[in-house]
């Protein structure tokens, strides 16, 4: 008996070795990938707050794609491959949540083939290297004037590539790109020159080039988007077997695309019966005119809604009902450049990235129209902790 015991003892602790060791590596796979996607995807790590490589642009020549997919795809059937059964279960969290991004970054070239069919990335890819730069004061003005002007005179030869690479563009999204380079002028021309200021003239001269270069290119692409519009193919959706590989495998959910629709239905359902109980069918409608009181202008619409923010969190804290971390930093509500306006019409939040120092986030909102339903909630100036609805 006492045999047996010890055996059992050897072969448990072989095992939990065993899963040590795998483990082990499995955290040292993950670490090698987000260092490689770091890298591979320079624009978006500067947008995260890692700003070792502001001085360029994501490769997007079709050698460079397929080296990245079939890097990600490598990995993935690594992490797939592991066993995981005699892990700790925040090991084995940790590899389905590992997992769920690797899938989410193989999905859009493996089954939508984005580089071939969506122009978006590449007039994205200009915009944000020039927005990611702007954001946050993490660097003295001039030297990330510097980095903008080398990524500026990579523009051209990245959409070229792009152009190479579009060999089935969407009609949909070749719009959409198309409004989105029509409105990026305004980022490059104003909101990029305020880096200019300590600039020498000679490096002002150089951004200046480098940036009317930059415009001429992307509106050439915007041109023959324009110009090939009738030829492209319709928008279709990646059909119900993709989409519940992605509900499942991405998102991590265990409902499909029928279970999906069924919920809207039901939330529908749900709203028009509470519209239904109002006293005046009217109020359902979101009209402005109801405020207390309208914002004039911009400036007063942004400053609206950061004073409902403030007020919401003094209400949180005053009540108790949720405990703030002392390491959350302010959260500002700034106008939308027009560039992202047509992907984005009702703004979006830009929280602090992963590697951000600054603890500070955003949430960008499009221009101010008095007569938007949209925005009729934060014409209200009254606090959170005022209201009793």
């Amino acid at each position: 008996m006492r045999k047996c015991i010890w055996v059992l003892l050897l072969v448990s602790l072989s095992i939990s070795a065993a899963a040590q060791s795998s483990t082990a590596a499995f955290h040292k796979t993950a670490l090698d990938y987000y260092r490689w996607r770091d890298q591979q995807y320079p624009v978006n790590s500067s947008d995260q707050g890692l700003h070792t490589w502001d001085d360029r642009l994501t490769d997007y020549s079709i050698a460079a794609i397929a080296a990245r997919q079939q890097h990600v795809e490598a990995v993935l059937k690594q992490i797939n491959a592991l066993q995981t059964a005699s892990w700790s279960k925040d090991d084995r969290i940790d590899w389905y949540l590992f997992r769920s991004q690797l899938e989410r970054d193989a999905f859009p070239e493996r089954v939508l083939k984005v580089s071939q069919s969506d122009p978006e990335i590449y007039v994205n890819e200009c915009s944000n290297a020039i927005f990611s730069l702007l954001k946050k004061d993490y660097a003295p003005s001039q030297d990330r004037a510097r980095s903008a002007t080398a990524r500026l005179k990579q523009m051209p030869a990245m959409l070229q590539q792009g152009k190479r690479n579009l060999t089935t563009p969407v009609r949909l999204y070749s719009t959409l790109a198309t409004e989105s380079a029509r409105s990026i002028d305004p980022l490059f021309n104003d909101s990029l020159m305020t880096l200019a200021t300590n600039l020498s003239p000679a490096e002002r001269e150089q951004l200046i080039s480098a940036r009317d270069a930059a415009l001429k290119a992307i509106h050439a692409f915007a041109d023959g988007l324009e110009r090939d519009l009738p030829k492209m193919r319709p928008w279709a959706p990646m059909g119900e077997a993709n989409y519940n590989y992605y509900l499942h495998r991405v998102y991590l959910l265990p409902i499909n695309a029928d279970q999906v629709a069924m919920l809207g239905r039901v939330e529908l359902a749900r709203y028009r019966a509470l519209e239904a109980l109002l006293p005046d069918p009217s109020l359902a409608d979101p009209n402005p005119a109801r405020s207390a009181s309208i914002p004039a202008n911009q400036e007063e619409f942004l400053k609206a809604y950061e004073d409902r923010e403030a007020g919401m969190i003094g209400f949180l804290k005053s009540k108790q009902l949720v405990t703030f971390p002392p390491y959350l930093g302010h959260f500002y509500i700034r106008q939308l450049p027009e560039a992202f306006k047509p992907t984005s019409p009702g703004g979006f939040m830009n929280p602090p990235g992963i590697y951000d120092k600054n603890p500070d986030g955003f949430y960008f909102l499009p221009t101010y129209n008095p007569k938007s339903g949209n925005f009729y909630s934060c014409c209200d100036r009254r606090t959170a902790s005022d209201s009793r609805t």
